[in-house]
């Protein structure tokens, strides 16, 4: 278990199913919450392979933060098959302002201790992160 700069523990089930992802993409997806009583980031839900963007979006809570990464894969210009680890940081305006500033003070260690991630993306709501936005970054 590692800490954070807030103090946030990152507990290992993330590193190690950020690492099935990237490695052996058993995932489409992996939602991370913090738990405030503990002070430790867990894994909230694991996105099947078989999976879509709008499943992942879906499970996003409205007035809760949480973190993502989403495994997007896309054909370039050129026929070319490729993909995209991004890291997503959700953070509704209807969530809690202690809430918020946990997941903002929380995010960069966090993400450091998931090496692999290409894109990120802040949303705030649904929009700031749609499939063109997302399809958009990738390419």
């Amino acid at each position: 278990m590692s800490n954070s700069a807030s103090g946030m523990a990152v507990c290992d089930e993330c590193k190690l199913k950020f690492q099935e992802l990237k490695a052996k993409r058993s995932f489409r997806f992996i939602v991370f919450k913090i738990n405030e009583k503990v002070q430790e980031v867990v894994v909230d839900r694991l996105g099947e392979t078989g999976e879509s963007y709008d499943d992942f979006t879906a499970c996003l809570p409205a007035d809760e933060c949480r973190y993502a990464v989403f495994d997007f894969d896309f054909v370039t210009d050129e026929n070319c098959q490729k993909s995209k680890i991004f890291f997503i940081s959700w953070s509704p305006d209807t969530s809690r302002v202690r809430s918020k500033m946990l997941y903002a003070s929380s995010k960069d260690r966090f993400k450091r201790e998931l090496d692999g991630i290409q894109l990120e993306l802040q949303a705030t709501d649904p929009s700031e992160m749609s499939m063109d936005i997302i399809k958009s970054r990738a390419l």
